[in-house]
């Protein structure tokens, strides 16, 4: 696919809009930008690179004008395909492509790529660290940092490219095929977006689309969705799991993480030397081998790699002590089964910070381990309603709503005593009162630090 002399039209002017938009200019492209926002609310947003390599702007109203001689649109993450213009653009035959998309079409190294419901971060930033051990150039990106496409930009084809996936990218993807790719879970979540799980799923499974018998799919065989998608891809399937030996994959047994493959076991390390906290980051250490693995990375580089590796940040995240009693920022648990996986990393009783932005997903599973684990519940944000409801009807005690996360912290740090903790794990978006999860867990550090 090439770019230069084309038309195209890039929607939402995010940082991977912007980043794109000014990609494919410079690659020769004639390129608009358009944003359904008008330029008063993006006042604050910085368009300068857009000024700079002479991208058209259009910003308001996104009427059919915009398509007149567009040979291509490009999306942005937050972008659904399913807006009014994208339709009429696909009725008129106008190749429509998700960012990432681009990304693939300029990218000249391989590529691997990290998709799931939770634990897409930690895993795919653990990858990027062990392959820099193979001395190749390598670059990490996607749905983290910069935008895929600005990102390929620096690396050869002797080089390698690390990419978190999110449903929402994969969403516009026609031909993007990474050599190794990485499924690690699936629970329902952006059903506002896809509508249903069914949907979703499928969303997910555009990952290996284009594989053929010569890349790899890691799989999550504890998770029976993910298990089942093995009846489907094109490539060699490689298992995870934490719960069962396998006789082809990798495994725990004995305390140890195992590989076996084409015959042949390897010995990885004990997964007591490992410093991530929750069996979740047990998963995601398994995959993050089993893709280092395929991806060219010595046994004794992953060992070393995984005794290093204390976490990203917003992902049960240790900020400090305060009076004997430790903080914990997970502002990135932006649905309830990512909350979950946090509340099971802690065996000491806990004082929760939970509401924002809801995706009205069940709460049932969270709220029984909430009254499992949780001693104090301080709910905030839009979902505060339905969650104090939920928590009512599973008997959860000493329940707390405040009106702000400063008002928060406060309060946990008036009922916080040891050997208690206090977790931020919002199971909620930030949207509400946030531009991000990262503001979100910035703000709460800032303030714990602030005691």
């Amino acid at each position: 696919m090439h770019f230069k002399g084309k038309k195209i039209l890039v929607l939402g002017a995010g940082i991977s809009g912007i980043s794109v938009a000014c990609v494919l200019q410079n690659r020769g492209a004639q390129v608009t930008l358009s944003d359904s926002k008008s330029a008063e609310l993006l006042k604050n947003k910085d368009l300068s690179a857009i000024h700079q390599c002479g991208v058209t702007l259009a910003l308001g109203q996104q009427g059919e004008e915009l398509l007149q001689d567009i040979d291509y649109i490009v999306l942005s993450p937050g972008i659904s395909i399913e807006i009014p213009l994208v339709k009429i653009a696909k009725a008129k035959n106008i190749t429509v492509m998700s960012e990432i998309e681009v990304a693939y079409q300029l990218c000249t190294a391989p590529i691997v790529a990290i998709t799931g419901t939770n634990g897409k971060t930690t895993t795919t930033t653990l990858i990027g660290e062990m392959v820099k051990t193979t001395d190749r150039n390598v670059v990490v990106g996607g749905n983290i940092g910069l935008a895929l496409s600005q990102e390929v930009a620096e690396v050869g084809e002797n080089g390698i490219v690390v990419a978190e996936i999110s449903s929402f990218q994969l969403e516009g993807s026609i031909h993007f095929r990474p050599r190794v790719a990485a499924i690690l879970n699936i629970t329902p979540d952006h059903l506002d977006r896809h509508h249903s799980l069914e949907n979703y799923i499928a969303m997910k499974e555009r990952i290996f689309a284009n594989q053929t018998k010569d890349d790899y799919i890691v799989l999550n065989y504890d998770d029976i969705i993910v298990r089942e998608m093995a009846n489907k891809v094109p490539s060699k399937v490689f298992f995870f799991s934490r719960k069962v030996e396998l006789d082809s994959g990798i495994f725990v047994k004995d305390g140890m993480i195992i590989i076996r493959w084409q015959e042949k076991t390897y010995i990885v390390c004990p997964i007591s030397k490992i410093q991530l906290r929750g069996g979740h980051n047990i998963e995601n250490v398994l995959a993050a081998c089993g893709v280092a693995f395929f991806a060219g990375v010595t046994l004794i580089s992953m060992v070393q790699t995984l005794f290093n590796f204390t976490g990203v940040e917003h992902r049960i995240e240790k900020v400090t002590v305060v009076n004997g009693v430790p903080y914990y920022n997970d502002s990135k648990a932006t649905n309830p089964e990512s909350s979950i996986k946090a509340l099971e990393a802690f065996e000491e009783p806990i004082i929760l910070i939970a509401g924002g932005r809801d995706k009205n997903t069940d709460l049932t599973a969270f709220m029984k381990l909430i009254k499992e684990k949780v001693e104090h519940l301080i709910l905030l944000g839009e979902a505060q309603e339905r969650f104090e409801a939920a928590a009512f009807q599973h008997d959860v005690s000493q329940i707390h709503n405040v009106n702000s996360l400063s008002e928060a912290v406060q309060l946990a740090y008036h009922l916080a005593k040891e050997p208690q903790v206090v977790l931020l794990s919002p199971a909620c978006a930030s949207y509400d009162m946030f531009t991000s999860y990262e503001e979100r867990g910035k703000v709460f550090k800032r303030l714990v630090y602030e005691l």
